[in-house]
């Protein structure tokens, strides 16, 4: 309980207290109380909503790619070929790479000057001269937004996994002897019984995607032209940087409120036949 109360409650109860009052430090004690001004400051703020939209795209593209492939990758893992462990451990690994280093390994690849995959194109014929991957602000936004779905793809590919593996195979079977074919036993069937599993990658992905903040800052720092800031961003940016500790208190807890919503939303709109109104 203990423990509990010093890295979840305090802290939480802390920057609630920020967000309320007029704080240029963490640890400032003589501060003046103004109620809701630093949230009805970042609602009017046209920067703050900027950067709302920009972590939506973040987190729609990244969720969609990790799904979609999470779910190919989940279907050929679930098949019954030689080597099977080798594929499943090569995975995990992928999935238990540290952040930091996964980052790293990327904006080496998709360095300007001497990356990886500007070479490999290039050598390839596909390209006439070397290009920043990251030089523009929409297309370094979806280019982060591809790298965090590389390094989460293989977490969605287990959990849909183990929820794949509970399917029958006399489903499929009595699928097959009707003339149902490998696509559409994947559409009629898996997909439809990986609901509930898909629900909880859709909630659990949405959280961890509006709260990325290590990929961003080892890639591009938020940039170029703030065009990855996305709130998790901002909200370093305005607390650390710019030592406006309780706007960007204030900017946590609404990033609590938006997440909150679209948790929500994504259970209602997944919610199992049998489970009624989530």
């Amino acid at each position: 309980m203990i423990v509990v109360f010093g890295v979840v409650l305090y802290p939480m109860g802390r920057t609630l207290v920020l967000s309320l009052v007029d704080a240029t430090s963490a640890l400032q004690t003589d501060f003046s109380f103004s109620g809701l001004s630093n949230y009805t400051a970042l609602l009017s703020d046209s920067e703050f909503w900027a950067t709302v939209w920009r972590t939506a795209v973040f987190t729609v593209f990244s969720t969609a790619v990790e799904l979609v492939a999470g779910l190919l990758l989940a279907q050929f893992l679930n098949q019954r070929i030689r080597g099977q462990w080798f594929f499943r451990s090569l995975v995990v690994l992928a999935w238990a790479l540290p952040t930091i280093v996964s980052a790293n390994m990327w904006r080496w690849i998709l360095h300007p000057e001497y990356g990886a995959l500007n070479g490999l194109l290039m050598n390839l014929g596909l390209l006439d001269s070397y290009k920043d991957w990251v030089g523009g602000p929409t297309q370094a936004l979806f280019v982060v937004a591809l790298v965090d779905a590389w390094k989460t793809t293989p977490l969605v590919a287990i959990l849909l996994l183990a929820s794949m593996q509970t399917i029958g195979d006399d489903v499929y079977e009595a699928a097959a002897m009707d003339g149902a074919g490998a696509v559409r036993r994947f559409l009629s069937i898996t997909i439809p019984m990986l609901k509930p599993a898909i629900a909880v990658v859709l909630v659990l992905r949405t959280i961890e995607a509006f709260k990325v903040f290590d990929i961003i800052y080892i890639m591009t720092r938020g940039g170029p032209d703030s065009g990855t800031t996305t709130i998790a961003f901002y909200t370093y940016l305005k607390a650390f940087s710019n030592q406006e500790f309780s706007l960007g208190s204030a900017a946590a807890y609404l990033t609590v409120v938006f997440i909150f919503v679209l948790s929500l939303v994504y259970l209602r709109m997944l919610r199992t036949d049998s489970g009624g109104t989530a």
